[in-house]
């Protein structure tokens, strides 16, 4: 039973930063955004596609607790199984630049970072602490407060 438990609350960490993504690229001023899952559940790589100044993305969205459970900074979002392969097939399919969204989430707050998949240069990871300094992608949100009981995601 705990296994289906953890499961569930990962599941719905996972949505539950869609949600913040998709409300993330409204407030940046991004068109036609669209939940990639509503129209092929699952699509390889991407969760989301949207628009800005002509261009196109296909954004593999991780949501993540900031810290583990040992109270340590969670600092790697793994992109999963193939990730460069999926990302081009995908991006072909929608005509798009592959980017991945790094959303944080702790007690009170969260941050949202944002790239393309070539600014990892081949890892499978998004390093999120050098995306809090600066250093990967671009900070869209860092630690704005959100506004719900957040007990039920954190890491127990």
């Amino acid at each position: 039973m705990d296994n289906k438990k953890e499961a569930a609350r990962k599941k719905s960490l996972g949505e539950l930063g869609e949600l913040y993504a998709i409300k993330t690229l409204v407030d940046a001023e991004y068109d036609k955004i669209r939940n990639l899952n509503d129209v092929n559940m699952n699509e390889a790589f991407a969760d989301i596609y949207c628009e800005k100044a002509g261009k196109s993305f296909v954004i593999s969205v991780k949501a993540r607790n900031k810290y583990q459970k040992d109270g340590k900074l969670n600092s790697l979002y793994n992109l999963g199984t193939n990730a460069y392969e999926k990302a081009r097939r995908t991006a072909e399919k929608y005509k798009a630049e592959p980017y991945w969204m790094a959303i944080q989430f702790d007690e009170n707050s969260y941050s949202v970072y944002m790239g393309s998949l070539e600014s990892l240069n081949g890892a499978n990871g998004i390093p999120v602490k050098k995306c809090e300094e600066g250093l990967i992608g671009e900070i869209l949100v860092h630690n704005r407060r959100h506004y719900f009981d957040f007990d039920y995601y954190n890491n127990k």
